[in-house]
């Protein structure tokens, strides 16, 4: 279900779009790679814990990127608010 979420969904892929949406109130969810990097992942942990923004966890960042739909891993991905 997650994965449908973040294929379909309308999302901001990367830690600082996240970052930016978190702060602006738009992410309804917040995806994290579980083998991103710490100092990565950790302050978005805060941020969305400071923003009362839901997060949730996949197993890697390959995971992550090709449910997005790229080519590459990403660490971090914003579900945006209808």
């Amino acid at each position: 279900m997650l994965l449908d979420e973040i294929a379909n969904g309308k999302k901001v892929i990367g830690s600082k779009q996240v970052k930016k949406a978190v702060i602006k109130g738009l992410a309804s969810k917040v995806v994290l790679a579980e083998d991103a990097e710490p100092h990565v992942i950790a302050p978005l942990k805060e941020l969305c814990r400071q923003h009362e923004v839901e997060t949730a966890v996949l197993a890697s960042m390959e995971d992550l990127g090709k449910a997005c739909g790229i080519d590459v891993g990403a660490a971090a991905v914003a579900l945006i608010k209808d």
